[in-house]
């Protein structure tokens, strides 16, 4: 599978070059979270820029970079995100479960605020 990942200081941007998210690229995608996770890397942003289409499985892998980054005080945050997948997560009742976001620079801006956060609280 293609894909192109960004790291910066704070969070990680991770983009599938494909235009399905379908079990076989989910299975990698999860990989690469889980790696980034334990690497340190708790904000995660999914560029699905490419993406057309996507199934259960790309799906369940969203949820579970949600829980990583949860779980690390991090976000995980969708960006790019098509018309497909959004009704997709609408009707399976998911949307509230992500994240998601028109652009780079506005996942930026929720990160740098929970960054800011995690500093005030002590964290």
């Amino acid at each position: 599978m293609k894909y192109t990942i960004d790291k910066h200081e704070r969070y990680v941007v991770i983009e599938p070059l494909t235009k399905q998210l379908n079990g076989e690229v989910a299975a990698f995608l999860k990989g690469e979270f889980m790696l980034r996770n334990t690497s340190g890397q708790r904000n995660i942003v999914l560029d699905l820029s490419h993406v057309e289409e996507s199934d259960e499985e790309g799906i369940r892998m969203g949820l579970l970079a949600q829980r990583l980054c949860n779980a690390v005080g991090g976000v995980f945050i969708l960006t790019g995100v098509c018309s497909q997948i959004e009704d997709l997560l609408r009707m399976a009742g998911l949307e509230r479960n992500f994240t998601i976001v028109k652009s780079i620079s506005k996942a930026e801006d929720l990160i740098f605020g929970n960054e800011i956060q995690r500093e005030l609280r002590g964290e």
